[in-house]
């Protein structure tokens, strides 16, 4: 079943109210499960760290240990997060409840994805959440290109994981001429309009799929369609706040979406 969350903007300022009056994490949230190589269950690390410095091979080869461990010894209620940077350096703490397997990797595009969807065939995650794009658009990867890796991958992901709900969700703006981020030339060069008109794409895309598309660009855009500068750390990536407002959004699509 499709399911769409509008940006309209009453559901904008619902949820938006609900993140300003729940800043601090709820309870919920103290002891989230994420899973790691060494051990299923591990207390969440921080973003920063060697974990964050490897080659791509490297992060192939670690991601690749830790779907093993997940689908060897499977934590319960599993969920998977798919994606480039902004994914990974999702804080574990902030996660909605249940056991995580981030399979982030800096730099991603939607073709590198594409090609490394196979280290998780043996897992059985109750939902996948992808979001990936941005780096192809800021490479100049052709948007019809980026559609055609994007539709590659649901469909890979429902013959593989029939049981799995997949859940598809908008590339976020960026900062444009307000970002500090070492790209920012890119990020000019690549406008938030073309952003908007590639989540169009893939909103459609995901209806014809039958898989669910979660409207994350609406929540985190300004005025001007750019990336909100309070939940930010240069433009791209997000701070704590905006990790929150994503978790507020993961949240209401689990809702919607999972029975």
């Amino acid at each position: 079943m499709f399911v769409s969350l509008i940006g309209n903007a009453i559901f904008i300022t619902i949820v938006v109210l609900i993140a300003v009056r729940k800043l601090i994490t709820p309870p919920s949230l103290a002891n989230p499960q994420v899973v790691s190589v060494s051990n299923p269950v591990l207390t969440p690390q921080p973003i920063s760290g060697e974990r964050h410095h490897l080659s791509y091979q490297q992060w192939l080869d670690l991601l690749g240990q830790e779907a093993k461990i997940a689908a060897e010894n499977p934590p319960g209620e599993l969920y998977i997060l798919l994606g480039d940077s902004i994914s990974l350096w999702f804080p574990a703490h902030f996660l909605p409840p249940g056991n995580w397997l981030n399979q982030g990797i800096s730099g991603e595009t939607t073709a590198g994805l594409r090609l490394r969807l196979d280290i998780l065939d043996q897992t059985k995650p109750k939902a996948i959440f992808l979001m990936v794009g941005i780096n192809d658009l800021l490479q100049g990867v052709r948007p019809k290109t980026v559609l055609a890796n994007q539709k590659q991958t649901i469909r890979y992901l429902k013959r593989v994981h029939p049981n799995t709900v997949i859940v598809v969700q908008s590339i976020l703006p960026h900062g444009a001429e307000t970002a500090t981020w070492e790209g920012r030339k890119k990020l000019i060069e690549t406008p938030n309009a073309e952003v908007r008109k590639m989540n169009q794409s893939i909103k459609e895309m995901a209806k014809s799929e039958g898989v669910v598309y979660l409207d994350l660009y609406s929540l985190f855009a300004n005025e001007q369609g750019n990336l909100r500068i309070e939940l930010s750390t240069d433009g791209l990536h997000l701070n704590a706040e905006g990790y929150k407002l994503w978790r507020l959004a993961m949240d209401i699509g689990k809702q919607l979406t999972i029975d």
